[in-house]
């Protein structure tokens, strides 16, 4: 700080014993000689001490982030070198790093000792109000999760800018001071800390002295300036040039304070970047140039990738740099308080609103209640969570740590649904129906009916009461995609043991509302003792069914009603043989299964409307015409028939190509004359869709840091026409296609070539259980949500589906690119990759086990 503001001191002593003139004459030689004596003392003293202290100071200011060019040296980091792992379960917190000190060679003249000298003006301030900080090791106590700095190699903040001194003042510094060399040491040692300190509280003592003998002065100088106009004109002409000096000083030092405050703001939007530097002390570092904030290149981000069953977080072994990285704000994530705990889904956990339903007799319960706002807080993690097993392996067996649930097993071992084994739970493949094997189940049912023909005629399932999902899962042996679905009910957490084991599931139920799915999807819809009364209510739930099951497709019912003669089961067979007559549905075949001493009824969805016209009696009604039987997002079930498309050209009116044809053939009733999505007409937008996927899947292998062999469920969150899970149909992944309600309605075409999907509003929470999806792959998404949705919330509804681990990949422009970079990385999330073109950018970011520990309780999800 300079010193110049306190150099107007006068020693003069006034005498009573000469005459006037005598006086006056002594008076103004004293006062000359006096302050020119005291000004060269007090500048000489100024001088040596701040070039002292600039000195130091700014030897400090290069460890931290200055707002210039310049080059990290390797031997600046060191390493903390403690990996956290999934199986401990670790919650500690981990932070990016960026520490860029200046080239002497690219610092402006006086601009080290300005920001030297703020330095010391920061720490006058910090010492006053007395707080203990340690110039280069700060630590910001309103930033939650933050370690303290012994728990670090290297702590790099970012360096206080000097606020702009414009006047005399500001050329009396540049004058007396030149540019400080740099220090490559990381930290200042502790002896330098403390000589610094010293300097200063010897420079606040003289400080005060100074500003008592100037008090002193003042008065003196006022009794002098009454005896003398010539006295009195040259005393006047050097207090009004002091005070403007003051005025200036004081002008500084506001600056100074307000930039300490801002600088400790920049150093919550940097602290968590230091996880690089410490994990990663050997690797090189890249140049990174700044101007008036920081821009980063525009280089691909690379990581090896690889990890371990066990690991918490792999290791970066590859040069990074850190893409648009601009200030980021200060999100203050939080960890749920729920009911549910670890197994949190906000919208089938709203406790408050459950509570208040006049009835469950539908299983209104079990249906969708969205919370008004979605949740900004976090999932956490079950104790002792560990990296999911990979596929194959996965379909038998999963570590009971990651869904700590016995209920099922003690309610269905007997059946060979899941068992407890040590520390897994292991699936033999049985259930209910198939006590002795999945594999013997499917093989039944295509000997009863082979016109079935699993993996060519009938490629899309759905299955309908799942339980954990066995017979989906061997589905896979024949080429066969099932979408397995069942309520979040007593039979606890089948749906999460489904996801858990890698295969597709959603927790839903058939109640009030139609399922999520659009008309004449599925080739097949399966149902082995799922317990649903399809007869009653006119057959409501029956014909949900009907209108999700393709023209000529088959209901496979597995169930006591088909072979046993209990009363009861012989009431619901009549029943249902009355309901599938009256809605056309003929019954193809019934076959026994001797091994499980189970018999199955196979039904025929018409391909035509003439036996809806023949019925004597117009029950089940056929819809009205206004019905859009592909609306489904919150629409009322209905108890009607939809008509079935006879028109040659339309949607339904034919069978797809079969399996893996359909996957690459533009549909039979995709017209030439119908604009796609991107305003081109529709055969040709699928075809650039499927080209431009090809491509851009070959980059996803190889450039965005992805661990292929830990990838199993995908979810693309904006699938359009499932280009992109279409690109991947030779690896061992499955897709979750989902279709937002307020874009173009593409499900239909995904259907079409034998993949699946979902309808969802991004608003809100999606029906699966916390930690469900390896890899999110959201294009163009983020950036509409933005303009509907509070984007924190769905950052946190990805964080809540994203396994520990997993991966997130974003294609949207560079400014919302910008904000889910910030935002992944106040979650601590590692970043894998970042490219951008033309203001267009492509992110890949992978979550890690952190977890805040600051608490927020979410009242509607508490019982």
């Amino acid at each position: 700080m300079a010193m110049g503001k306190y150099t107007r001191i006068d020693v003069r002593k006034s005498s009573n014993c000469c005459s006037k003139a005598t006086v006056v004459l002594i008076v103004i030689v004293c006062l000359v000689g006096a302050w020119m004596m005291m000004s060269f003392s007090v500048e000489v003293f100024s001088d040596e001490t701040k070039d002292e202290v600039t000195q130091k100071v700014t030897e400090d200011d290069t460890q931290r982030f200055d707002d210039s060019p310049g080059e990290l040296p390797k031997d600046a980091l060191k390493e903390d070198g403690n990996q956290d792992d999934f199986q401990e379960g670790s919650n500690s917190n981990v932070h990016g790093s960026r520490n860029m000190p200046l080239e002497e060679s690219e610092m402006s003249d006086g601009s080290s000792e300005e920001k030297g000298l703020e330095k010391l003006s920061d720490k006058n301030e910090d010492t006053e109000s007395g707080e203990k900080t340690i110039l280069g090791a700060e630590k910001d106590n309103n930033f939650e999760g933050v370690e303290k700095e012994s728990n670090y190699g290297n702590k790099d903040e970012n360096s206080d800018t000097g606020g702009s001194i414009n006047g005399e003042d500001q050329a009396n510094i540049s004058d007396q001071n030149e540019a400080a060399d740099i220090s490559d040491e990381s930290k200042l040692k502790a002896s330098e800390a403390e000589e610094i300190s010293g300097t200063e509280e010897s420079l606040d003592g003289r400080k005060q002295e100074m500003e008592a003998e100037t008090k002193a002065d003042e008065k003196t100088e006022q009794n002098q300036v009454n005896n003398s106009e010539e006295s009195s004109g040259e005393i006047n002409s050097h207090y009004q040039e002091n005070e403007k000096k003051l005025v200036i000083e004081e002008n500084v030092d506001e600056m100074k304070q307000q930039d300490t405050v801002d600088s400790q703001m920049e150093r919550k939007f940097h602290l968590d970047q230091t996880k690089d530097s410490e994990d990663n002390p050997g690797k090189e570092r890249p140049e990174i140039k700044v101007e008036d904030k920081v821009k980063m290149s525009n280089e691909a981000l690379t990581l090896d990738g690889q990890q371990s069953s066990q690991s918490a977080e792999s290791k970066v072994n590859e040069s990074q740099k850190d893409l648009w990285s601009e200030e980021q704000n200060d999100y203050r994530w939080k960890l749920c308080n729920v009911t549910a705990g670890p197994d949190y889904i906000p919208c089938l956990d709203n406790i408050q609103s459950i509570r208040r339903l006049p009835s469950t007799k539908h299983y209104e319960h079990r249906e969708r209640h969205c919370p008004d706002e979605s949740p900004t807080c976090l999932v956490p993690l079950p104790e002792g969570y560990r990296s999911p097993l990979k596929w194959p392996k996965s379909r038998e067996k999963i570590w009971f740590s990651n869904v700590p649930h016995t209920r099922l097993a003690e309610y269905k071992g007997h059946q060979n649904w899941v068992k407890i084994m040590g520390q897994y739970l292991t699936f033999p493949g049985g259930g209910t129906q198939f006590k002795f094997g999945a594999l013997h189940y499917i093989d039944f049912i295509q000997k009863t009916l082979p016109e079935i023909s699993w993996g060519k005629r009938s490629r899309v399932i759905l299955d309908v009461g799942c339980g954990v999902a066995s017979f989906g899962g061997f589905l896979f042996d024949r080429d066969v995609l099932a979408f397995s679905l069942a309520p979040k009910d007593e039979h606890e957490a089948q749906v999460q043991f489904a996801l858990e084991r890698g295969i597709p599931a959603i927790s839903a139920v058939m109640g009030t509302k139609r399922l999520l799915f659009p008309s004449m999807a599925f080739d097949i819809v399966h149902c082995a003792r799922c317990r649903v009364p399809w007869h009653v209510e006119g057959g409501k739930l029956l014909l949900e069914l009907n209108r999700v099951l393709r023209p000529g497709g088959y209901f496979v019912w597995s169930a006591t009603p088909v072979y046993q003669r209990l009363s009861e089961d012989v009431g619901i067979w009549k029943a249902m043989s009355k309901l599938t007559k009256s809605m056309c549905w003929e019954l193809v075949k019934i076959g026994k299964d001797k091994l499980n001493g189970v018999a199955v009824a196979i039904y025929r969805k018409p391909t035509s409307n003439d036996c809806y016209e023949r019925r004597p009696h117009n029950v089940p009604p056929l819809c009205k015409e206004s019905d859009d039987p592909n609306a489904a997002w919150n629409v009322t079930l209905q108890a009607c028939i939809h008509r079935v498309p006879e028109d040659a050209s339309d949607r339904g009116s034919k069978w797809p190509a079969y399996w893996p044809l359909r996957l690459e053939k533009p549909p039979y009733w995709l017209k030439s004359s119908e604009v796609g999505v991107h305003g081109k007409s529709a055969p040709k937008v699928f075809n650039d869709d499927l080209e431009h996927w090809k491509h851009v899947a070959n980059s996803y292998m190889n450039d965005m840091g992805i661990n292929w062999s830990s990838v199993r469920n995908i979810m693309d969150m904006r699938a359009l026409y499932g280009g992109f899970a279409a690109a991947l149909k030779d690896l061992k992944v499955w897709v979750m296609n989902v279709v937002p309600v307020d874009s173009p309605d593409t499900l239909p075409i995904i259907y079409e070539r034998g993949l699946f999907g979902i309808y969802h509003d991004w608003c809100e929470s999606f029906s699966t259980y916390p930690r469900s999806y390896d890899l999110l792959h959201a294009v163009h998404l983020f950036s509409d949500l933005r303009k509907r949705c509070n984007l924190v919330g769905v950052i946190a509804e990805v964080d809540r589906i994203l396994r520990p681990g997993g991966t997130l990949v974003v294609g949207d422009d560079a400014e919302t690119i910008r904000v889910v970079e910030n935002m992944s990385k106040s979650l601590k999330w590692e970043i894998l990759s970042a490219k951008d073109k033309d203001n267009e950018a492509l992110l890949s970011v992978k979550k890690t086990v952190w977890r805040p520990t600051e608490v927020e309780t979410i009242m509607s999800a508490v019982a």
